[in-house]
C-alpha cells in the first residue's frame, strides 16, 4: 500500500507475526532502475518473507527489476495489475493492464529470469470488461506465461469516475467469482483480497481458496495478526501482547534515530496498535502530539504505554 507498507511498518508487523508474507509499497520499474535503490528497496532480514511489488509494462525493464529483487534477497516479485489511480493509469500500468493480458503475460515471462517466483495482483475486472469470462481469460493467458499465483481483489475497478479510495469500497465485492477461478484453475494458487477485516473471515475464505491478502485492515488494526502464526500457520507459539510489540520497537527506533530518521516516520505506523481497545485514543494522541517535537525519541512511545 502506497505510503503505508514501508520498511518500518514491515518491521513493526514482524513483531506481531513472523510467518505472514509482507509486501513493499508498489514501486514503479523506472524508480527501481534509476532511483535510490537502497532507499527504495532496502530492508531488514527480520522482515522476511518479503515480496517486492512493482508496477510496469515493459518486459525488459521488469526483467531487470526481477534480477535486482533476487539479488537484494526478496522472496518473490509481484506485478501490480490492480491499482486504479489516475497517475498509474497515465503510465499505462496498474489496473488498466487488465485490458492487455497478452502484454501482462510477456511481462511475467520476462520476469521469470530473476529466479524468484513471479506473482500477479489484479482486480476481477475493469470498467465494462468485468464479466467472469473476461476474468478467466486474463488468468488463463497470464498463467500460461508462467504465473502460478494470482492475488485477486474481488472488486472491479472503475478507471474513470472513481478515485482509488472509492474503488476500495463502492464496487461490490464478488467473492464467488474468485472461488470459481480456483475451481476452474485448481493447479493455480489463488489468493483472495478485498473487504477482509478479521482472521475469522480469512479462515472462512481459506476453505475456498489457497490464501488471503489483508491490506487496509492490516494497517488500521495491525494487532489482528497477533494470533495468525498460531491459528493460520499452526505454529505452537504464544501470541505477543500489544505492550510487548511496542516495547520490542524501542531499540529499532533508537537505531534509526541515530541514522537521522525522525520519530514520526516510524511511530505513524504504530498508531493502530491499540485499535478498539480502552486507551487507544490516548495512545494515538500522545504519539501524534509528541512525535514531531524536536529531539523526540523512543521515550515518547514508552510514555504512551504508561499513559
Amino acid at each position: 500500500m502506497m505510503d503505508c507498507t514501508d520498511r518500518h511498518f514491515r518491521y513493526f508487523m514482524r513483531q506481531i507475526t513472523r510467518r505472514t508474507l509482507l509486501y513493499t509499497e508498489m514501486i514503479v520499474a523506472a524508480a527501481i532502475l534509476h532511483g535510490n535503490r537502497e532507499k527504495l528497496l532496502g530492508f531488514s532480514p527480520a522482515e522476511k518473507p518479503l515480496a517486492l511489488q512493482v508496477g510496469g509494462n515493459n518486459p525488459l525493464e521488469l526483467a531487470e527489476c526481477a534480477r535486482i529483487a533476487a539479488d537484494q534477497g526478496y522472496d518473490e516479485i509481484n506485478l501490480n495489475v490492480g491499482c486504479p489511480s489516475s497517475r498509474v493509469q497515465n503510465g499505462n500500468i496498474g489496473a488498466c493492464l487488465m485490458a492487455q493480458p497478452e502484454l501482462v503475460a510477456r511481462c511475467v515471462e520476462a520476469m521469470a529470469v530473476g529466479g524468484i517466483p513471479v506473482t500477479v495482483k489484479h482486480r476481477i475486472g475493469i470498467d465494462d470488461r468485468d464479466s467472469y469470462e473476461d476474468l478467466a481469460h486474463f488468468v488463463r493467458i497470464v498463467s500460461e506465461a508462467g504465473c502460478g499465483r494470482f492475488t485477486v481483489h474481488a472488486r472491479k475497478a472503475w478507471l474513470q469516475g472513481l478515485n482509488p479510495k472509492q474503488n476500495r469500497h463502492i464496487p461490490p465485492l464478488r467473492y464467488e467469482e474468485v472461488y470459481r477461478i480456483k475451481q476452474e484453475f485448481p493447479q493455480l494458487m489463488i489468493e483472495i483480497n478485498g473487504g477482509i477485516t478479521s482472521l475469522a473471515q480469512a479462515e472462512e475464505h481459506l476453505t475456498r481458496v489457497d490464501a488471503v491478502m489483508i491490506g487496509r485492515a492490516a494497517y488500521d488494526n495491525p494487532f489482528l495478526f497477533a494470533q495468525c502464526d498460531r491459528d493460520i500457520y499452526g505454529d505452537n507459539t504464544t501470541p505477543p501482547t500489544r505492550h510487548q510489540v511496542a516495547t520490542a520497537m524501542l531499540p529499532y527506533i533508537e537505531f534509526w534515530l541515530t541514522q537521522g530518521l525522525k520519530l514520526h516516520q516510524i511511530s505513524r505506523h504504530m498508531l493502530g496498535l491499540f485499535a478498539g481497545q480502552p486507551g487507544s485514543r490516548a495512545w494515538k494522541r500522545h504519539i501524534s502530539e509528541n512525535a514531531h517535537l524536536p529531539n523526540a525519541g523512543a521515550e515518547v512511545i514508552a510514555a504512551a504505554l504508561i499513559g
